[in-house]
C-alpha cells in the first residue's frame, strides 16, 4: 500500500511551509499528469523504508470564510481518503475555538491524528504547548515547520506510523488473498471499467451509470474465471483537470495509484471510440513505471465501422510503437464480447511475469546478444558483459554481471531488453535490467608501477652521492 497523508488545520498555521519542508519541492506529485487538480497539493514524502501520499488541503480552505466552509465536502473528502491526519495549530495563537470544532471534526473519522503545535519558534516548548495538552491527543509535537525545528523527529514519528500502516495492510491482504493475481482494472472515466466489472462477475456489484464519475472508491472483488481465482479492483476513473469539478473525484487519482502499486496485472481500458488519448498514454506510463504486468483492452469495438477500425488500429501501432510488447484485445463490456480472450491475456501476461529464468538460459541470450551487436566503444574503450542471472519475479528483474557497465547507452539496455524478451516470449509483462561492474584487480597494481617507473627515472638523474653498502 501508499500511505496517504493529510495535513490539517486553519488557515495560516503553517500548513504548506510543512507540506514544502517534507516533499522537498512545490511541484505537485506527477505535475505533468492531468487527472491533478491545481486546488489541492499532492507531493512524495519519501521515508527510509517506504514513500507515502502527502496531502496539502490549504488550498481547499482558503484564507477567508467561517469555519462551515473550512470544513467543506472536499476537506471532508481528503481526510475520508487519508490513512493518517496531521492537524497543525499555532503556538503563537494559542488554541482557538475553531482548533477545538476541527478537532471534534476529526475525531468523527477515527483516524488516528498526530497534532503538531507550529510556530514554536522564540519560545519554551513545554509553555507554548500547555494550552494544547488539554485538546487530549496523545501524540503531540511541537515544531517550527520556518527554522526545521524538530522535522527530524516529526520524521522518525512519521517512519514508525507508515511502518505500522503497511504491516496491517499485508496482514489484511493476506487474510484475503486469493491463488490468483491481483488484477485493477485501469482507466479514464466512462470508458467502460464498472461495466467491465459487472460482467466478468455476471451481477452488478459495481455501481454504473452512463455518466463520468460515478464509481467513488476503488473495490476489491473475488473473481472466479474458467475455474481460476483472481481478485479484480475496479477503480474510479482519471479523467483531464478542466473537467475535474468534484471533490471525491479528485481522489480517484489516489485510488488508481493505489491500485496500480497491490496488483500484479493491470488492464488498461480504452474506449475505441474516442481513440487513444493524452490522458491513456499518461496511465500507461504510471503503469509500467510501476513495472507491473499489463494488458490493454479496446472498449466498445462493436460500435465502430469497418473504416473506423483500420484508422484506430493504425493510430494504435503509430502511438504504442514503444509498448508494441503489450498485448492488445478488443471487446465490448457492454455485450461480453471479447472477455475470454482478454482474460486469456490475462493469464498470458502473469505467467511471463511469474516466469523461473534459469542463470545458464539468460546466460547463453546474454551472450548471444553480446556477440550479434556489441556496445558502442566510449573513450575507446568497450563494456564487456560477462553472465546474467535471476534477480527476482513479478517484475521480472535480470542482473547482468560485466565490466564498465555504467557505460552502456539506453539504447543497448533496450536492445538487450528486447532480446531477453523475445527468447523468453516475455508478453505484456516488464523487464528491469540491473547491472554489476566486477572490478579491475590489476588496476591498483598498475598504478603502482607506473609510479615506481617514475621514481625509477628520477632515480637515474640524480647524481646525490650515496653511502656503500658492504
Amino acid at each position: 500500500m501508499i500511505p496517504v497523508i493529510a495535513i490539517v488545520g486553519r488557515p495560516n498555521v503553517g500548513k504548506s511551509t510543512l507540506f514544502n519542508i517534507l516533499t522537498h519541492t512545490r511541484d505537485a506529485l506527477v505535475a505533468d499528469f492531468p487527472g491533478l487538480t491545481r486546488d489541492r497539493q499532492y507531493g512524495i514524502l519519501e521515508l527510509e523504508q517506504a514513500n507515502a501520499i502527502l496531502i496539502d488541503t490549504g488550498g481547499l480552505l482558503g484564507d477567508e470564510g467561517n469555519l462551515s466552509e473550512l470544513m467543506n465536502s472536499q476537506v471532508t473528502s481528503a481526510i475520508s481518503e487519508a490513512h493518517l491526519i496531521l492537524f497543525i495549530v499555532d503556538a503563537k495563537a494559542g488554541l482557538m475555538d475553531d482548533d477545538k470544532k476541527i478537532l471534534k471534526s476529526l475525531r468523527n473519522t477515527n483516524k488516528p491524528i498526530l497534532l503538531l503545535v507550529n510556530k514554536i519558534d522564540g519560545r519554551d516548548e513545554d509553555v507554548a504547548m500547555l494550552d494544547f495538552y488539554q485538546m487530549g491527543i496523545e501524540s503531540i509535537l511541537p515544531i517550527a515547520a520556518v527554522h526545521k525545528r524538530n522535522i527530524a523527529y516529526l520524521l522518525e514519528e512519521l517512519e514508525k506510523i507508515c511502518d505500522q500502516l503497511i504491516i496491517e495492510d499485508e496482514q489484511q491482504q493476506a487474510q484475503t488473498e486469493t491463488s490468483g493475481p491481483n488484477l485493477a482494472i485501469i482507466g479514464r472515466p466512462n470508458v467502460g471499467k464498472s461495466t467491465l466489472v459487472n460482467r466478468l462477475l455476471g451481477e452488478d456489484r459495481v455501481l454504473a451509470y452512463d455518466m463520468p464519475g460515478t464509481t467513488r472508491d476503488s473495490i476489491c472483488l473475488p473473481l472466479q474465471w474458467d475455474g481460476k481465482d483472481y481478485t479484480l479492483v475496479d477503480t474510479a476513473g482519471v479523467r483531464r483537470r478542466a473537467k475535474v469539478t468534484d471533490g471525491i473525484e479528485k481522489f480517484s487519482v489516489i485510488k488508481t495509484l493505489q491500485a496500480i502499486d497491490r496488483s500484479q496485472v493491470c488492464v488498461l481500458l480504452m474506449d475505441a471510440q474516442e481513440g487513444i488519448t493524452d490522458q491513456d498514454m499518461h496511465l500507461l506510463g504510471l503503469i509500467s513505471n510501476n513495472a507491473r504486468a499489463v494488458v490493454i483492452a479496446l472498449n466498445k469495438w462493436d460500435h465502430l465501422s469497418e473504416e473506423h477500425k483500420i484508422t484506430v488500429k493504425t493510430e494504435f501501432s503509430r502511438r504504442m510503437a514503444a509498448f508494441s510488447w503489450v498485448p492488445l484485445v478488443y471487446i465490448s463490456a457492454l455485450h461480453g464480447s471479447g472477455l475470454t480472450d482478454l482474460m486469456e491475456r490475462v493469464d498470458l501476461v502473469y505467467d511471463s511475469a511469474t516466469k523461473e529464468l534459469e542463470t545458464n538460459q539468460l546466460t547463453e541470450v546474454l551472450k548471444d546478444a553480446y556477440m550479434a551487436h556489441q556496445p558502442a566503444l566510449i573513450q575507446g574503450r568497450l563494456s564487456k558483459l560477462k553472465y546474467a542471472h535471476s534477480g527476482g519475479r513479478n517484475p521480472q528483474r535480470i542482473v547482468i554481471h560485466g565490466t564498465r557497465t555504467d557505460a552502456l547507452l539506453p539504447a543497448y539496455k533496450k536492445y538487450l531488453e528486447n532480446q531477453f524478451r523475445k527468447a523468453f516470449n516475455l508478453r505484456g509483462a516488464p523487464i528491469v535490467l540491473q547491472f554489476k561492474s566486477s572490478k579491475n584487480p590489476y588496476k591498483v597494481k598498475k598504478t603502482k608501477n607506473r609510479k615506481s617507473t617514475a621514481n625509477r627515472r628520477h632515480n637515474a638523474f640524480d647524481t646525490t652521492p650515496r653511502k656503500k653498502k658492504w
